[in-house]
């Protein structure tokens, strides 16, 4: 027995050692020995295999499509012209609903336009490798670091020091997450990044992506209040930093919840808020409709782009079908998680622009530069039916090639 305890224990220590000092205390200073870059590029080198997709979709406009249809005809150009081909753009927008529509396939995993040996997440493990014991440890580590650390700086008294220290701590335990995750994160106009008395709002693909960008900075986080492990971990954190957390039945008074914002964007000493206003994980193709919510507070919005590469792992949360848990094993087995964020400049809402507008334009923004498809389709259709105003905005608008301006009268 003791010659056991006697190989066990060296073994033990050089896996520690290694953990700490190769891994743990570079992530806590945000420094890379370049482990994870050589070897995705090994990965790349060996593996990689393409074979390119050739169906591309045709994404026309109404109008456009159906002057297609119309321009061998001698009315084609003018308005109020009606012809039976019209029925064939509707027949076949029906057909490529039914198999493929523009919404839902925003919800499951994102298909890639070039295949390859990387693919994806080998999901159906049935072993416990080395690799991912050790990313199970690092995840395990940094959310407890994370409790422990928040809850001791939080009975400090409120000094400077105290906003120092939370935030030190914020940043070096999701430091220590994302390696949990193999994350490897590339940062650009770092010159743009949020700050305090702001709110920095980014497109929506995971729970993850709060700790993809908390590796770069701190923010003050907004969300519903939670039970069991993540209640630990919220309470633990709003001891330490002004983060707002709303009951489920304050959720739906959105007066208080604006009010509850406002303050914190008034207090420039605070963090900036981080809020997704999509409202739900798409699969990183698009950005959906952003909630008007979040650019009625005022001040300074600051968009952020979110880019994960696909060939190396499906970052998309797919709730229908995954638990948490689930999810994160299939995020830990996964070759990496590589990901680009881009800081963009600060935006503010132009005189005579309503809340929806403004919401756009930002929306817009995060798009083109990560680019993902500007859809102005609502995320809230993942579970929900589409609104009667949105067909009659369609029907509207064939009403008005049809019969033309008048047709409201």
């Amino acid at each position: 027995m003791e010659g056991f305890w006697a190989v066990v224990f060296p073994v033990l220590r050089i896996w520690f050692t290694s953990v700490v000092f190769l891994i743990m205390l570079p992530a806590m200073f945000g420094i890379s020995l370049g482990i994870t870059e050589t070897y995705m590029k090994l990965l790349i080198k060996s593996l990689e295999v393409r074979i390119l997709r050739l169906i591309q979709r045709d994404n026309s406009s109404l109008e456009q499509e159906i002057e297609e249809l119309r321009r061998n005809r001698p009315k084609s150009a003018e308005r109020g012209d009606f012809t039976l081909s019209d029925v064939l753009y509707f027949t076949r927008k029906g057909i490529e609903s039914i198999v493929e529509d523009d919404v839902t396939q925003r919800f499951t995993s994102e298909e890639l336009v070039s295949w390859n040996l990387l693919t994806r997440t080998n999901y159906n493990f049935q072993y416990i490798s080395l690799r991912l014991t050790v990313l199970i440890t690092l995840t395990a580590i940094g959310l407890s670091w994370l409790v422990i650390g928040t809850t001791m700086v939080g009975f400090l008294p409120n000094f400077r020091v105290k906003g120092w220290l939370s935030e030190l701590v914020h940043v070096m335990c999701y430091r220590i997450c994302a390696r949990g995750l193999s994350a490897t994160i590339h940062y650009h106009n770092k010159q743009n990044r949020p700050k305090r008395g702001g709110i920095c709002v980014a497109n929506h693909t995971s729970p993850i992506d709060v700790v993809i960008l908390a590796n770069d900075s701190c923010y003050a986080m907004v969300g519903q209040v939670h039970g069991g492990l993540m209640g630990v971990v919220q309470r633990a954190m709003e001891r330490s930093c002004p983060h707002i957390w709303f009951e489920r039945a304050e959720m739906r008074d959105r007066h208080l919840v604006t009010q509850r914002l406002k303050d914190h964007v008034n207090d420039k000493t605070k963090l900036p808020i981080l809020i997704f206003p999509e409202g739900t994980c798409i699969n990183n193709t698009s950005v959906m409709m952003f909630k008007k919510g979040s650019f009625e507070i005022g001040g300074t919005i600051y968009p952020v782009a979110i880019k994960y590469d696909p060939q190396f792992g499906d970052a998309f949360w797919n709730s229908s079908k995954y638990s948490m848990v689930s999810y994160l094993l299939r995020m830990m087995t996964s070759w990496a998680i590589v990901c680009n964020v881009w800081y963009l400049p600060p935006m503010t809402q132009k005189e005579g622009e309503d809340a929806v507008d403004f919401a756009n334009r930002v929306k817009s923004t995060i798009a083109h530069q990560g680019g993902l498809v500007d859809l102005a389709w609502d995320g809230g259709l993942k579970r929900a039916k589409v609104k009667d105003s949105l067909k009659e905005q369609q029907q509207k608008k064939y009403s008005h090639m049809v019969v033309g301006d008048d047709s409201s009268d």
